[in-house]
């Protein structure tokens, strides 16, 4: 398995750097469906620093900057947001799905975990510049976020000046 294109998936979300169910499944070759049952069957081995959910904003905020999410790789629409795995978490679903791809992949991506944590440690300074990047990020699109908010009521007050609605 291609240690680029996983480390490609880990992405850092609460200051925790973590891979979505989707694509995990999509690694482990299951339905994300599938997957997320076998994680509800096993609840008890996914505490909150293993596994969480992601709240829209996050979910909304991946999907600008990846553009992968279900919603707009295939089409479809997911009922529940994403589970955002640690790779406590990702460690933890080797337990959970025993295929023989799944225990490849798992150790895979324990694999691009270490190296990436390899990459970040070797220049000190890369991953505060890394975190200071991604709070950045974070206020842009919240400001953002704002400024759409007020055009919305700006052109709303207008449409009822005009009486346009």
């Amino acid at each position: 398995m291609d240690l680029e294109r996983i480390g490609a998936l880990i992405y850092v979300v609460r200051g925790r750097r973590v891979m979505l169910d989707e694509d995990l499944a999509q690694l482990y070759g299951v339905e994300t469906k599938r997957l997320n049952e076998s994680v509800r069957h096993n609840l008890t081995r996914f505490p909150e620093d293993f596994m969480f959910r992601l709240s829209r904003e996050e979910a909304y905020s991946l999907r600008s900057k990846i553009s992968t999410l279900a919603g707009v790789r295939r089409g479809r629409y997911r009922k529940y947001w994403p589970y955002a795995f640690t790779e406590h978490g990702v460690a933890m679903l080797s337990s959970v799905l025993r295929s023989e791809r799944a225990v490849e992949i798992n150790i895979a991506i324990m694999r691009a975990f270490v190296r990436l944590r390899h990459a970040l440690t070797a220049d000190d300074g890369l991953a505060e510049r890394m975190e200071r990047a991604e709070a950045a990020l974070e206020a842009l699109e919240k400001e953002q976020g704002e400024q759409a908010v007020a055009i919305h009521e700006v052109f709303a007050a207008f449409r009822r000046l005009t009486g346009g609605g």
